[in-house]
């Protein structure tokens, strides 16, 4: 074949690459616009009316225009209809006054953003995020924030087989601190220096200093109790992630392989003064930092069985190892319970 033979023939194969892009990019706009056509309207209620009594906020994945948006809907009704706050997020966590925000925008390069946000739900601070936004908290008193993001390879399923990067940063500004770098690690009362080490998923207790963590080496997960003033995580038990503090202070929920198969998980609820864990009655793997809705409940995300955008819900079982968990808030994710 002749150069010009050769040309030709790959400027066809370039044209046809080019063109199936186009149509496939086209066909998948066209499918969206059509799974939102035939979707049923979210009803709609004023964000005023929603905030001004116990509410929880979440991340809608009810299907239409306000997909990914924040919203938030009654403790005392949370099926029905349900107020936006026109912000987007990946992750979002609030208390009554601020809320934290963390969100991607895809393009030829992918950038991730973190924020503070005010009352009304515009940016009061920006926040340093590295990597792809995997869980966030704020303290009690609004004074801290913290993100957990990947910022290299996805097995989540296997602790050495990742890297995160969990900040803790004043939400007034101010350096942050990284779990990582910053504090020392005792396990078993032992300072470990090992390098494989990874930390995510922060909640704080109320004092102003300590919180809870996973901490992970090798094939290993821990809860471990953080001091910021002292700069330092002790170990409290083995195979935990993704801790949350009870709202009196007494319990962490978590999610525990307990001899599950990778990236399969239940929740269970450690007793902080008696050492005790009980695993809760739902039977679904649960990848999700929990939330407290009281003290006897919790609040965790779910994907749904089938394909599609709005293939998640936020659920609701006892914290006591009894009863059925149930839907709590159908087309959601990231729930945060403010009241």
């Amino acid at each position: 074949m002749s150069p010009r033979s050769k040309l030709a023939a790959f400027a066809v194969v370039l044209v046809l690459a080019v063109g199936g892009t186009l149509w496939s990019i086209l066909h998948t706009r066209q499918e969206k616009a059509d799974e939102v056509a035939a979707a049923p309207p979210v009803p709609v209620a004023e964000l005023a009316t929603v905030t001004a009594e116990p509410h929880v906020v979440f991340r809608s994945t009810a299907i239409g225009d306000d997909y990914g948006k924040v919203a938030m809907v009654p403790l005392d009704n949370p099926g029905g209809p349900r107020a936006f706050t026109g912000v987007t997020c990946d992750r979002v966590y609030a208390h009554r006054d601020e809320a934290v925000c963390l969100y991607s925008k895809p393009s030829l390069v992918t950038t991730y953003t973190a924020e503070i946000l005010n009352q009304r739900w515009e940016v009061r601070a920006p926040l340093p995020l590295n990597g792809v936004p995997s869980r966030t908290r704020l303290s009690p008193d609004g004074s801290w924030a913290a993100t957990t993001t990947f910022v290299s390879g996805h097995a989540y399923s296997s602790p050495g087989d990742f890297s995160t990067e969990t900040l803790v940063t004043p939400s007034s500004g101010g350096k942050s601190l990284n779990l990582e770098t910053d504090f020392t690690l005792y396990v078993d009362g032992r300072r470990t220096t090992a390098q494989n080490r990874n930390l995510w998923g922060v909640t704080f207790a109320g004092d102003g200093d300590h919180f809870y963590a996973t901490a992970a080496s090798g094939d290993k997960t821990w809860l471990v109790r953080g001091s910021l003033r002292d700069r330092a995580l002790t170990t409290l038990r083995e195979d935990a992630e993704c801790p949350s503090l009870s709202p009196d202070g007494t319990r962490v929920a978590f999610k525990t392989r307990n001899g599950q198969p990778e990236g399969q998980w239940m929740i269970a609820v450690h007793d902080l003064a008696t050492g005790k864990s009980t695993l809760l009655t739902e039977k679904h793997s649960v990848d999700d930092q929990i939330e407290w809705l009281d003290d006897q409940r919790v609040l965790y995300g779910l994907p749904r069985s089938g394909s599609g955008p709005s293939a998640s819900d936020v659920w609701v079982v006892p914290a006591d190892g009894t009863g059925t968990p149930s839907i709590f808030v159908p087309d959601a994710w990231s729930p945060a319970v403010v009241r």
